[in-house]
């Protein structure tokens, strides 16, 4: 299998990450999707990543139904089959979505010309993911987010956090003491160190 992505989407690093914590062996190739040689165009008409070359040479797009692929393809799961946990993990993995896409734009609004950046646009993306944490923030019990068992839950908010500290970085953690201390603890997991993306260093 192979595993097309760039090494600072958070998408893609909630496969790379589930994909170290199962063991599974895949390559990872860095893409691009709006480079000039871009495979991902080719494989996947949204033109996102990730995307995922599976042996018999099919692609599945798009992380969340790459994600649930990959985890049925090798237990333990960190997805639930069924029962009120799937739908909470799948509940948290919607927040972090959400705070990644909310992220992304409020990056590339910060990349227009000063004159051109709409400051309603930044303080809309920006508000989202000061919503996220609050809800995060409220509902954090322990070092997992779901049940007793470590989940694609906690994968997902710990890569949106991650890259809201990669794109967006501000005092979060002072704000949200709860967060920061489940956080602390998952960013020592070695999946997560081994995919932190260049340019992010690990606040703890």
């Amino acid at each position: 299998m192979k595993l097309l992505g760039s090494l600072t989407s958070p998408y893609a690093r909630k496969v790379r990450i589930l994909l170290a914590e199962k063991g599974i062996a895949c390559d990872f190739q860095e893409a691009v999707p709006n480079a000039q040689d871009s495979p991902i165009p080719a494989l996947n008409p949204l033109g996102k990543v990730p995307v995922l070359v599976r042996d018999d040479g099919s692609v599945l797009f798009d992380s969340p139904l790459i994600l649930e692929w990959l985890d049925r393809s090798k237990p333990p799961p960190l997805i639930p089959a069924d029962g009120e946990e799937r739908w909470q993990v799948l509940l948290w993995q919607a927040l972090a979505d959400g705070m990644m896409d909310a992220s992304v734009l409020l990056m590339m609004e910060t990349r227009r010309a000063p004159e051109h950046q709409s400051k309603t646009a930044l303080a809309h993306q920006a508000g989202k993911v000061a919503s996220a944490m609050e809800y995060a923030n409220a509902r954090i019990r322990g070092d997992t987010l779901v049940g007793a068992s470590f989940s694609l839950a906690d994968i997902a908010l710990g890569s949106a956090l991650e890259y809201v500290d990669l794109r967006n970085p501000h005092a979060w953690r002072e704000q949200h003491p709860a967060l920061a201390g489940w956080h602390a603890k998952l960013a020592e997991r070695s999946s997560f160190s081994a995919t932190r993306p260049p340019g992010l260093v690990a606040a703890v």
